[in-house]
Parts: structure tokens; C-alpha cells; sequence
């Protein structure tokens, strides 16, 4: 195995780039962020990272000076290994990625690159996406080019010991691009498992995050069929489980994040363009998963309608839980439940508050909710929606609940953080997914 090169650029410096950036410099590699937010740039330069992710504020400050720098572009000359991490989102519309951002990068690199360049694409992508894409770009500059992929699969709130623990899936164009991809993961990644080809690591990606969103979506199929049926989901889950020697079924919730809402519909798009029409399996989870917002509205919008007064028109609806998730934290907001219940609830109701543990205000006013402190929200309010099993809620008691909200109050506990704690409380209306 080769060493890693003396610099590497890192281009895109979000939830994934910032990271790997900074993982690569602690680890005695220069490196070169490269944005073109200035915004960004400004933040890393402070050591202030511009998104929360827990451990990485405190790396960026104990680097060395000069071991990360950050640029609007690529430097002349370029780095020894060039690794794009931009964003690649899906329209939701058609379900199909916008490789733009993504083109934009690899032309710009492109256009720098020499021979000896290795250059890592990072970012989620189709399958066959770097051969018919990023390849042809390298070709223009070199008859060799060294080309991988190797996709990152760490989660937020847990990203810098992630790196630093999950197998590294390396993908090369031929063996000397997976040999030279191998050494620069080797300075963070002590587990690095080589693949046949760039398509095979593209895939692995994509079928990794189908697989966890259908895993998913069978616990919330369970969870609306037990809804119908007057059953508790909870209750059905957890006794199937107990002491039963089968794989465990997933407890019910949303699924969301920026990976696992668009991740299938990657997959199966290249499936269609490879001449496999479908995979119904994978679509079905990703529409069961799609529905739970809008379950969650009907029930809440069901229990606060009265046909004797104007209480739904006149609510006060606080929403908790503004991130795609609560544990690990993350601020990230991208596949959010948050998002549709917002839109769904929006000129339903009086006023609709949100609140957030680690989201800044004005993201929380971004996706339409009236930003509150947790006090301010549940005072008044006739309705509490818990969307995310952050841990901070769970200190929610019911005298606390009661002594604030208005009249009977509804709360809707998407995780059961409070069951214990609500169930058949007087005074209150408790919901949950996944019971009847």
C-alpha cells in the first residue's frame, strides 16, 4: 500500500466534507477545504463549524495551524487527492438526483487536475454515475486517469468516532486508483474493504440505506395496521421480539434524513436504467414512510376538531422536534418530518409553533413554525406534537403538561417518549403511532 499524499482537498465542506476534513488534518494531513459558501469558509476559518455535530468544534480548534485551510476554489497547483463531497438531492417531484452541484465540481477539478491526481467522489450518486460522468472529465486531461469512489456511510451526531470505526468501502476505476484511494483513507479509516469496481461501491451505498429504510417501513406498516385494528404496535413488537431467536422487528417511527429519504429512489432508478423495471419492495417502504407526517396531522387535526366551536381554527400547535431525529443530535433539517407536517398544518390552525433543542431559531422560521422556547410553546397550547425521541423531551412531566397547556390537551408522541408517563392520564389526550 502507498502512503497518503502530503495535501488533500476537500471539496464541499457540509455534514459530510467538514468532517472528513478535519479527521484528515488530525491525522497529519494538509488539507484544503474548498466551498464557495463565504459563509462557511468564514465559520471554518474561526474554528466555529457551521452546522452541529458533536466532537467536531473541538477538533477544528486543537488543529495545528495551517494543517486545514479553506478556498473558494481549488489550489495551483492541486493536491495530491481531490475528494468531492457535495450535495446530490433528489427532486422530489420525480425522485431523480440532481448530479449538477456534482458535475460542477468534477469540472473544476477536472480542469486542474494532472496525471497523478487521485480524485475520490464522496458524494451519494446513481450507479454507473462516476464511469459515465466523472471519468470522461479526468479522460480530457489524462489517458489514466485515478479515479474512486468511496462513499461515506457515518451518521450525524456520531460522524467523527464514526469515521473513525465503520469499514471504508473502496471502489477503483483499476487497481492503481483502489490502491492510492486505500492509502489516503488509511491516516482515519483502520477498516478499508476493497471492492470490484466504482459501480459496485455505488451500489453498496444506496442498498444500505434501502435496506435500513425498508426495515423501517415494515415497524410503521405494523404501525398503521395496528392503528386500524385498536392494537398498540408497541405492545405487538416488542412481545414478538422478547426471547424470539429471529431477526428483531423495528419499533415504529419516522424516517427521515437526507440519505435514507432519497437513497431509494437512487437505487431505483439505476435498477430502471440498467433494464430492471422496478423494485417494489423498496418503493413500497419508501411510500409507507412517506405517509407517517401526514398520519400524524389526521390524528392531531381528528382530536382537536369539534363540530360546536372553532377550536382546530383557533389551536395553538406546538411541534417538537424540528431535526430529521434526536439521537444522536444533529441540527440537520433536510428529511425532516417537521417539513410536511408544517405544510400540512399550515392555515389549519391558529398559531404553529416549533421548537428545537439544538436547531437555530431561524431555521425553525425557515420551515414555517414560529420559533419558541419550550416553556413559551407548551403554555397555551392546545396541542403538543413530539416528533423526534430526543432526550431532553423525556423530562417532560404531566404536571408540567398540564399546568400549561389549554383545556384538554392533546399530545402526540410519535416515539413513546412519554408513555409511561401519559397513558391513561385524565386531563389529556395522548396518541400515539402506532396505537389505536
Amino acid at each position: 500500500m502507498t502512503t497518503p499524499p502530503p495535501e488533500v482537498a476537500v471539496v464541499g465542506l457540509g455534514y459530510v466534507g467538514l468532517p472528513l476534513a478535519v479527521a484528515l488534518a488530525r491525522a497529519g494531513v494538509r488539507v484544503v477545504g474548498v466551498d464557495v459558501n463565504p459563509d462557511v469558509r468564514d465559520a471554518v476559518t474561526q474554528a466555529r463549524p457551521p452546522f452541529f455535530e458533536p466532537g467536531l468544534a473541538e477538533a477544528l480548534v486543537a488543529l495545528d495551524d495551517g494543517a486545514l485551510t479553506v478556498a473558494d476554489r481549488l489550489p495551483d497547483p492541486v493536491p495530491g487527492a481531490v475528494i468531492i463531497c457535495v450535495g446530490t438531492a433528489v427532486d422530489p417531484a420525480t425522485g431523480r438526483c440532481d448530479l449538477g452541484p456534482l458535475r460542477a465540481a468534477v469540472t473544476a477539478a477536472a480542469a486542474r487536475i494532472t496525471p497523478d491526481t487521485l480524485l475520490v467522489v464522496r458524494s451519494t450518486v446513481p450507479v454507473g454515475t462516476c464511469r459515465d460522468l466523472v471519468e470522461p472529465a479526468m479522460r480530457q486531461v489524462t489517458v489514466s486517469p485515478l479515479l474512486a469512489f468511496c462513499p461515506e456511510r457515518i451518521i450525524q451526531g456520531s460522524a467523527m468516532a464514526e469515521l473513525a470505526s465503520l469499514p471504508q468501502i473502496i471502489g477503483g476505476l483499476d487497481d492503481a486508483s483502489a490502491k492510492r484511494a486505500e492509502a489516503l483513507f488509511a491516516a482515519v479509516c483502520p477498516d478499508r474493504v476493497l471492492v470490484s469496481s466504482l459501480e459496485a461501491a455505488e451500489m453498496i451505498k444506496l442498498i444500505c440505506n434501502a435496506h435500513t429504510d425498508l426495515i423501517y417501513g415494515f415497524g410503521n406498516e405494523v404501525a398503521l395496521a395496528a392503528t386500524a385494528c385498536g392494537l398498540d404496535a408497541t405492545e405487538l413488537i416488542a412481545a414478538a421480539n422478547l426471547r424470539y431467536p429471529r431477526p428483531d422487528l423495528s419499533r415504529p417511527g419516522f424516517v427521515g434524513g437526507s440519505c435514507l429519504t432519497k437513497d431509494p429512489y437512487l437505487l431505483m432508478h439505476s435498477a430502471a436504467a440498467a433494464g430492471h423495471v422496478e423494485m417494489p419492495m423498496v418503493a413500497a417502504a419508501r411510500r409507507t414512510n412517506e405517509r407517517v407526517p401526514g398520519h400524524v396531522v389526521e390524528r392531531v387535526v381528528a382530536a382537536l376538531t369539534d363540530p360546536d366551536t372553532d377550536r382546530l381554527a383557533d389551536a395553538k400547535v406546538l411541534v417538537c422536534g424540528i431535526a430529521y431525529k434526536g439521537r444522536p443530535e444533529t441540527d440537520d433539517v433536510r428529511g425532516s418530518a417537521a417539513t410536511e407536517v408544517a405544510t400540512l398544518l399550515r392555515g389549519r390552525v391558529g398559531t404553529l409553533a416549533g421548537h428545537d433543542p439544538i436547531v437555530r431559531p431561524e431555521r425553525i422560521a425557515d420551515l414555517g413554525y414560529q420559533p419558541v422556547g419550550l416553556d413559551e410553546g407548551v403554555t397555551g397550547a392546545d396541542a403538543v406534537v413530539l416528533l423526534s425521541d430526543h432526550p431532553g423531551y423525556t423530562r417532560l412531566t404531566a404536571d408540567w403538561l398540564l399546568g400549561r397547556m389549554r383545556g384538554r390537551g392533546v399530545v402526540f408522541d410519535m416515539w413513546g417518549l412519554l408513555d409511561a408517563e401519559l397513558t391513561g392520564l385524565e386531563g389529556l389526550t395522548y396518541l400515539r403511532l402506532g396505537r389505536g
